[in-house]
């Protein structure tokens, strides 16, 4: 009996144990079947971000620099240090010299310098409860020459100096936080620095794309590509049959809804896209795609337009949105009026005695060049216990100084300076404005106050810009020749019918920079794979890609390249600027700017080779701004090794003669003033003078007739 029960008892336990077996396998397959919403990314990832500054030198007794960084919101930062690549003059006293770092305001690490000569590198642990999104790192700190018996402040020379060097980086280590089921979300993760560097993010299109597709995916590439801070990093645009596009975790896909990845045509409802657009996230076997698609290409192109929208795409905490024709979609402004560019939004004051800098950074439109006339009207106050004998303001513009002022004790509380831009000054699109003050106590070398004195600059000091558009037909003025208001300026790309791979290469870099220039998402971009009417071609900013095989516009427009095709196109050939053998000829690409034949108060850019590897080595040298800029003639020639060189042939510069004419003339209106009264005033003494000749004259032939 007692066996009886004891083994029952054990087959009771062996059902209930395979049943909760059972029941758990089949939670598990349920779990393993269904859709994670969330896909967790790899743990320990470190970035290191480089300052955008160059080597820059400090001079005087005590310097101060300041430099910036971001932390994504969706790092879980558990380290953070700051690399301070620097060098001191061999002059300084190691045991008085110091060097403070701040972040945002908080001071943390001091250090003396290393009795060492040329650079060197010190690492600096950065505490993470003193991190925000947007950072200010600050380098202060007192440099002095060798000191003497009586006193260890010497007086300030050209040798105290600070050199900091451009190999100055942080360096994050963290963890990625999970990415959430929104379009915030993806958008987030999408066009994060580390994202970008690390070739993450892809936008796809469709294995054939139409016209509108490519328009679409090249409107969305501009958007990420104006929050790009890196010189070096881009966003591909791939087909969707690519082997590389589903390779990384990040995918934009930009599609017409019946030229979807199956897939992906899946995760949508035909039904929901009668009259409107829709963005959707879709995360799935590690890899976060957000499908944007419609059924119609306007409609498409309305949604590209949204994803283009920065301010749009953080404020969407959902995962999908649909856009209508009515979706307001368009890039607010944030240009001040009349070339007003205030330096600060709030008062920025800086401490302690001696020479104290601040400096900020001005930008114009990417389009437009500043012009004679430009001022500044700083508004700022200070300490009352200077010794205003000594003390001043100085104001430079990048390294040129563009005046000073004493500080005077009945100006303590409301001071003001205005100062004109020195004529000529070419300042490009951005330029930096640095605010010195020279803070002198008459007790210096007793005061124990790192406090005081100190001095501010208000929020209400400006910079009024005077510019211009810029009108030269050369690459040191690409891309801005095809932006207008700081958006696209009636763009027309004529491609091939048919885009390979290396095609895809070629827009991605040549948009790249284009898109890094326009600052907003409302002009036009639109695709051709013919050739487009003559009224296209006369309206329009054309940008033409492909070879004579693939793209019958580069036949059509060969009479007007500088570097031309062979009678069968085979081949580049020689002209005035460069002898081309007939086999290097075949294995070189060009981008040149041409007048349009069209329209002569428009340009073209032409990017062309024999093959599209050729092609797309030449878009190799206009994908960044530090590239481009090492070219100031008209035409770019690249070869197989990536050797390449620059040329000018047309004479003229200008694309619109009249307007160089007009410009001409008003720059010149005081001269030609002054030259037009001069000619007066010669005119009238001429006539003065001819008039008493004559008179003269009759006088003495009166007295000859005897008349009286």
């Amino acid at each position: 009996m007692n066996k009886y029960f004891i083994s029952k008892q054990n087959g009771i336990k062996r059902n209930v144990i395979n049943s909760l077996v059972s029941i758990g396998l089949i939670f598990l397959l349920l779990l393993v079947s269904s859709e994670p919403i969330n896909v967790k990314a790899a743990d320990n990832q470190t970035y290191t971000q480089q300052f955008q500054n160059s080597t820059t030198s400090l001079s005087g007794k005590s310097v101060e620099a300041n430099m910036y960084f971001t932390e994504m919101d969706y790092w879980d930062v558990k380290k953070l240090t700051f690399n301070f690549n620097y060098q001191i003059s061999q002059l300084a006293n190691i045991q008085t010299s110091d060097i403070t770092v701040s972040l945002n305001g908080v001071k943390f690490y001091s250090f003396r310098p290393g009795d060492k000569t040329g650079f060197q590198t010190e690492k600096i642990n950065v505490p993470l409860d003193l991190l925000s999104g947007s950072n200010k790192l600050t380098i202060s700190g007192q440099i002095l020459n060798k000191a003497d018996k009586n006193n260890y402040k010497l007086q300030q020379t050209p040798a105290n100096w600070l050199t900091i060097g451009n190999g100055s980086n942080v360096n994050f280590e963290y963890q990625l936080k999970e990415a959430e089921n929104t379009v915030r979300s993806f958008y987030a993760h999408f066009s994060g620095q580390d994202t970008i560097a690390y070739q993450r993010s892809k936008v796809i299109t469709a294995n054939n794309p139409t016209t509108t597709e490519l328009t679409a995916s090249m409107i969305a590439l501009s958007g990420e590509s104006r929050i790009i801070t890196t010189e070096n990093d881009q966003i591909p645009v791939l087909q969707a049959k690519n082997t590389k596009a589903n390779e990384n975790n990040y995918m934009m896909v930009i599609a017409q809804y019946d030229n979807l990845p199956k897939d992906l045509k899946k995760q949508i409802d035909p039904n929901s896209l009668k009259k409107q657009a829709l963005i959707k996230t879709y995360y799935t076997d590690h890899k976060y795609y957000l499908i944007v698609t419609a059924k119609s290409g306007s409609l498409l192109k309305k949604a590209a337009r949204f994803v283009a929208n920065e301010e749009l795409m953080k404020e969407t905490d959902k995962s999908s949105e649909y856009v209508g024709n009515s979706t307001d979609t368009y890039t607010s402004s944030l240009q001040d009026n009349n070339g007003r560019h205030f330096l600060t939004t709030e008062s920025d004051q800086i401490q302690g005695a001696g020479h104290r800098e601040t400096s900020y950074l001005v930008q114009i439109p990417n389009d437009e060049s500043n012009a004679d006339g430009s001022q500044i009207k700083l508004h700022f106050n200070y300490s009352n216990n200077l010794n205003f004998n000594r003390s001043l303001v100085t104001v430079y513009v990048n390294n040129t100084i563009i005046g000073s002022k004493k500080l005077t004790k009945a100006n303590v509380n409301n001071d003001t300076l205005t100062l004109k831009f020195p004529k000529g000054l070419s300042l490009g699109n951005s330029f930096t404005v640095r605010v010195a003050f020279d803070l002198e106590m008459k007790d210096q070398d007793t005061s124990d106050n790192a406090d005081t004195p100190w001095a501010s600059v208000n929020s209400d000091s400006k910079v009024l810009v005077k510019s211009e558009r810029s009108n030269d037909l050369l690459f040191t003025n690409y891309p801005t020749m095809f932006i207008s208001d700081e958006t696209y300026n009636d763009i027309a790309v004529i491609t091939p019918k048919k885009l390979d791979e290396n095609d895809f290469k070629s827009l991605t870099n040549i948009f790249n920079l284009i898109g890094n220039f326009a600052k907003s998402n409302t002009g036009t971009i639109k695709f051709y794979d013919k050739i487009p009417s003559k009224s296209v071609l006369k309206n329009s900013n054309v940008i033409v890609l492909g070879t004579p095989n693939n793209n019958p516009m580069i036949k059509e427009l060969n009479p007007n390249l500088y570097f031309k095709y062979s009678n069968n196109f085979d081949r580049i050939v020689s002209n005035e600027k460069l002898s081309i053998e007939k086999d290097y000829g075949k294995q070189i690409g060009t981008a040149q700017l041409i007048r349009s034949p069209y329209n002569d108060r428009r340009g073209m850019l032409v990017v062309t080779g024999v093959n599209s590897f050729d092609t797309y080595v030449a878009t190799s040298q206009i994908n960044f701004q530090k590239n481009v800029q090492q070219f100031s003639g008209d035409a770019i020639v690249v070869d197989m090794n990536n050797a390449h060189y620059s040329y000018r042939f047309k004479k003229n510069k200008a694309i619109d003669k009249s307007l160089e004419t007009k410009r001409t003339f008003s720059k010149n209106s005081q001269l030609i003033l002054y030259l037009g009264l001069a000619l007066i005033v010669i005119l009238l003494i001429g006539m003065a003078v001819i008039l008493t000749l004559r008179k003269q004259a009759r006088l003495n032939g009166g007295n000859k007739d005897g008349k009286q």
